[in-house]
């Protein structure tokens, strides 16, 4: 399995799951775990992926998510397991 952290963060709007998840299904990006909290207006969610079977080279990945979010007002980031998890050590 080669996962991968999704991050989104920005002012609440409808759809933005539904994006988010839609381009992960057509490339065949499979999620493993979401958490997603709505605070004051502002949403957060967290994705664990599995990019193991997806069809696009996984810089192109970051680089489409960060177009998807600049289009529907959020920040997506996009990082490898290991190096999200070497960034978050305490």
């Amino acid at each position: 399995m080669n996962k991968a952290i999704i991050t989104v963060v920005g002012q609440d709007t409808v759809g933005i799951i539904a994006r988010v998840c839609t381009y992960l299904s057509e490339h065949h990006v499979n999620v493993l775990d979401i958490s997603q909290t709505i605070i004051d207006g502002f949403f957060n969610m967290m994705m664990i992926v599995d990019v193991e079977q997806a069809d696009a080279e996984f810089s192109t990945m970051v680089e489409d998510l960060d177009a998807l979010g600049e289009q529907i007002g959020v920040r997506i980031r996009c990082q490898r397991e290991d190096i999200f998890t070497k960034m978050h050590r305490v």
